[in-house]
C-alpha cells in the first residue's frame, strides 16, 4: 500500500475496518465524527480561531510575566543548567507523540479500536523514553562536567509518562475542533506551572524552580485532559487497521526526531564548549523570539491543520484556504521581525533586565530565522494534511544536516555566531529546500510560495530601516522609552507600505474581516 497517497491511505484504512461496527464502536462514535464540520467549515474555523486566539493571548501574557519575573529572580547559569538537560530530553520528546496525534487528526475516518491501539503505543513509547532519559542522567553529568544535572534529568524524565498518556485524548479534541476544551487544558496547565515556578524562585530554590514548573505543567495537563475528555481507550486489539496510521506516524516521528536533534544541538555544543552561563544567555535569547512564535503558530496549526485535512478532496478550496492563511502569516511575520531586529537591544533589556545585556546581540542574530520559521512551519502543513510523510522526512533530513552544519560553522564565534549562522542558512538554504519539496505535488506549487514570500519582503526592509534609523536618533534614552517611541514609528511605516501595495492591502483587509468575525462569535 502506498501510504504517501492520501486517497490510498484512506482506502486502506477503510478496507482494514470490520464490515460492521461493534457495540463498543457505536458507543464511542461521538468522539470520532467530523462530517458535521464540513457543513460549515468556515464557521467552525472562525469560532475555533476565536477561542484559540483568546487562549494564546492568555498564554502569551502568562509566559511574558513568567519570563520577566524569573529572569530577575534567577541567574543565567540557572537557566543554563536546565537548558542543558531539556536540550537532550527534547530529542526524545517527539517519541511520546510518535506522530500518532497528527495521524488521528488528519485521517478522514478512524475507529475506536484504532485510536485505542494508538493510545497504548503512545504510552509504551513514553515509558521507554522515560527510562532512556533516566539512564542518560550520569552520561549528561559526565558530558557537561556537572553533577547537578543528574537530579534534574531524573526528575524531568517523569514528564514523558504524563504527557504520553494525553496524546490521543487531545488529538480527538482537535479532530473535532473542540478548542474550548483545549484552551482550558493549555491555559490551566501553564498557569499552574508559572505559579509553582515563581513561588519556588521567590523561596530561593534557584534552578529547581524551573524543574518544578515543567513538572507542574505536565501533571496539570494530564489531570485536566482526562477530566475533560470523556473518551476512554479499550484494551489493545488485533486487526484494527492501525498499520497505515503507524506507518504515517513513523515517518512523521523520524522527521521530527531528526529535526529536533539538529535544532537542539546548538545548546548541546554551546554548553560543552562555553558552559552553563553561555547556554543560559543563548536559550533565553532564543526563547524571547521563538516562544512568542510558537504561541503565534500553535493556534494556527491547531485550527487549520484539521481544516486542511477535511479539504483533501476539494483541491481548489484547499489551495485558496492555505494560501490565504500563508500570506497572512508572511505579512505579520515580516512586519514584526523587522521591528525586533531594529529593537533587539532595548527589547532584551526591558524583557530580561540589565544583567542579560549580552543576550541582545543573540536576539538580533535570531531575527532572520524568526520570519523564516513561521513560513517553513506553515509549509509543512501541506505535507501533513496530504499524508506525505515520506516527503516530509526527506526534506527535513536534508534541512537537519544544514542546520547542524550551520551550528558548527558559527560555534567558533560564540553564541552570537551560532545564532547568525542559523538565521542565514534558514533563509538561503533551508527554506528553498522546503519550498521545492513541498511544491512538487498537491494543489499548492513552489511558485505560489515564492510569489507570496517576495511580495511581502519589501515590508520587512522598510520597517527595519525606518525603525533602526529612529532608534539611532533616540539611542541615548532609556530602553523602555526607545521601545515606546520606535515601535509606533515602525508600525506607521508598515501601515504606509500596506496601504500603497494592493496585494498587501488585500491581505490586511482580509485579516480585519476575520477579526470582525472573531468578535461576533460567542
Amino acid at each position: 500500500m502506498n501510504v504517501e497517497n492520501p486517497n490510498s491511505v484512506h482506502t486502506g484504512i477503510l478496507a482494514d475496518r470490520p464490515a460492521e461496527c461493534s457495540p463498543e464502536e457505536d458507543r464511542h462514535q461521538e468522539h470520532f465524527k467530523t462530517d458535521h464540520l464540513l457543513r460549515n467549515l468556515k464557521g467552525h474555523t472562525i469560532s475555533s480561531g476565536a477561542v484559540t486566539v483568546s487562549a494564546q493571548g492568555a498564554k502569551f501574557v502568562l509566559s511574558l510575566v513568567s519570563t520577566m519575573v524569573l529572569a530577575r529572580l534567577l541567574m543565567p547559569r540557572d537557566f543554563g543548567l536546565v537548558a542543558m538537560v531539556t536540550t537532550v530530553t527534547s530529542f526524545l520528546r517527539v517519541f511520546k507523540d510518535a506522530g500518532l496525534s497528527i495521524a488521528t487528526v488528519q485521517r478522514e475516518r478512524i475507529t475506536h479500536a484504532q485510536v485505542s491501539n494508538l493510545f497504548w503505543i503512545n504510552v509504551a513509547v513514553s515509558i521507554v523514553s522515560s527510562l532512556v532519559v533516566a539512564a542518560m542522567a550520569p552520561v549528561l553529568a559526565w558530558f557537561y562536567r556537572d553533577s547537578r544535572l543528574v537530579g534534574i534529568t531524573l526528575l524531568l524524565s517523569t514528564t514523558y509518562l504524563l504527557s504520553g498518556s494525553t496524546v490521543q485524548h487531545q488529538a480527538l479534541l482537535k479532530r473535532q475542533m473542540r478548542f474550548k476544551a483545549m484552551a482550558v487544558i493549555e491555559v490551566g496547565a501553564l498557569t499552574t506551572g508559572v505559579i509553582v515556578g515563581v513561588v519556588m524562585a521567590l523561596l530561593g530554590f534557584r534552578y529547581w524552580s524551573l524543574v518544578a514548573s515543567s513538572l507542574s505543567i505536565e501533571l496539570a495537563g494530564f489531570l485536566l485532559t482526562w477530566s475533560i475528555s470523556k473518551w476512554r481507550p479499550q484494551l489493545p486489539s488485533r486487526r484494527s487497521g492501525v498499520g497505515p496510521l503507524v506507518r504515517f506516524g513513523a515517518n512523521r516521528t523520524a522527521s521530527d526526531f531528526i529535526t529536533s536533534v539538529a535544532r537542539g544541538s546548538d545548546n548541546l555544543l554551546i554548553g560543552r564548549v562555553f558552559g552553563p552561563g553561555a547556554v543560559g544567555l543563548y536559550s533565553r535569547a532564543s526563547d524571547l523570539l521563538m516562544r512568542p512564535l510558537e504561541q503565534f503558530l500553535s493556534p494556527i496549526n491547531a485550527v487549520f491543520l484539521p481544516a486542511l485535512s477535511r479539504l483533501q478532496s476539494h483541491p481548489e478550496r484547499y489551495r485558496s484556504t492555505f494560501l490565504r492563511v500563508y500570506e497572512a502569516i508572511a505579512l505579520i511575520g515580516f512586519l514584526f521581525t523587522g521591528l525586533f531586529l531594529a529593537l533587539a537591544r532595548p527589547l532584551t533589556l526591558v524583557m530580561l533586565g540589565q544583567r542579560w545585556e549580552q543576550a541582545a546581540m543573540i536576539v538580533g542574530g535570531f531575527t532572520i530565522a524568526a520570519f523564516c520559521v513561521p513560513l517553513a512551519n506553515s509549509s509543512t502543513w501541506l505535507f501533513t494534511s496530504q499524508g506525505r510523510g515520506r516527503d516530509l522526512l526527506a526534506a527535513q533530513s536534508i534541512n537537519a544536516c544544514v542546520t547542524f552544519s550551520s551550528f558548527l560553522v558559527g560555534l567558533p564565534f560564540g553564541p552570537v555566531g551560532v545564532a547568525i549562522a542559523f538565521s542565514v542558512t534558514s533563509l538561503l538554504v533551508r527554506l528553498p529546500i522546503l519550498y521545492f519539496a513541498v511544491g512538487r505535488r498537491g494543489p499548492v506549487r513552489t511558485t505560489d510560495l515564492w510569489m507570496r514570500f517576495l511580495r511581502h519582503l519589501p515590508l520587512w526592509i522598510v520597517v527595519f530601516v525606518v525603525t533602526w534609523l529612529t532608534r539611532t536618533l533616540v539611542g541615548s534614552l532609556a530602553p523602555l522609552a526607545q521601545l515606546v517611541i520606535c515601535g509606533p514609528v515602525g508600525l506607521i511605516a508598515a501601515a504606509a507600505v500596506i496601504y500603497n501595495s494592493p496585494p498587501q492591502r488585500k491581505v490586511a483587509l482580509h485579516l480585519l474581516e476575520t477579526l470582525r468575525e472573531l468578535k461576533k462569535k460567542p
